[in-house]
């Protein structure tokens, strides 16, 4: 009986461990562009880029990161002047992960806004 009990604990840990394997990659990503897209938003408030170049780097970065982006699918928009405006972007995206059995899929939406000094 004990021996049951020894192979269906090392059975759920090792099924725990799998499912984490999976999951916890794309969360991470996400934390990390979300931190590229704020600091894309952050330094941009203050250059002259315009929405396609803002566009374009934030796509870059989702592509470093493997992100599964297009970059139609990036919206940037800029109102106001440099330094005093507002910037926001927004890139909503999602992530397929099958898992035995069960396929689901993880919804994410790196999207900041950032206000320039009045």
């Amino acid at each position: 009986m004990s021996t049951i009990k020894m192979f269906l604990a090392l059975f759920l840990i090792g099924g725990g461990v799998y499912v984490g394997a999976k999951i916890i990659p794309p969360f991470f990503e996400n934390y990390q562009f979300q931190d590229a897209v704020k600091s894309e938003a952050t330094l941009d408030t203050y250059t002259s880029k315009n929405e396609s170049d803002i566009r374009t780097a934030v796509f870059r970065k989702a592509q470093d990161l493997e992100i599964p982006i297009t970059e139609e699918q990036i919206h940037v928009q800029r109102q106001g002047m440099q330094g005093s405006g507002i910037i926001i972007i927004r890139a909503p995206y999602v992530v397929h992960v099958d898992l035995p059995g069960y396929a689901m899929d993880l919804h994410f939406d790196a999207s900041t806004e950032n206000r320039g000094v009045l």
